[in-house]
């Protein structure tokens, strides 16, 4: 296990994280799922709409690929989990 994954299931700088498991489930279907990147680099905050539970800070923190944010709470991610934000920076619109 990932120390991002047992973040969720812990404490991240005695902080309880709970609801982590949406960013890590957007990660991981942007890095697998070529249709759903593409509709993430097209419109991120309408592909974004079906992840209800994020919050609009963990929105903006996808849409705009901050790793240091979203890492700053799950802990650092692996290259898998990082696909959609070096794509989101590459792509250098926000």
């Amino acid at each position: 296990m990932t120390r991002a994954l047992a973040a969720i299931k812990g404490k991240v700088g005695g902080e309880v994280v709970f609801g982590r498991e949406e960013l890590f489930a957007v990660l991981k279907r942007a890095a697998t799922e070529s249709e759903f990147l593409a509709r993430l680099a097209d419109d991120p905050h309408e592909a974004l709409k079906e992840y209800y539970s994020l919050t609009s800070e963990e929105r903006a923190a996808l849409a705009s690929g901050d790793i240091k944010k979203i890492e700053s709470w799950v802990g650092k991610l692996d290259k898998e989990l990082t696909t959609w934000l070096w794509c989101r920076l590459s792509q250098e619109k926000y």
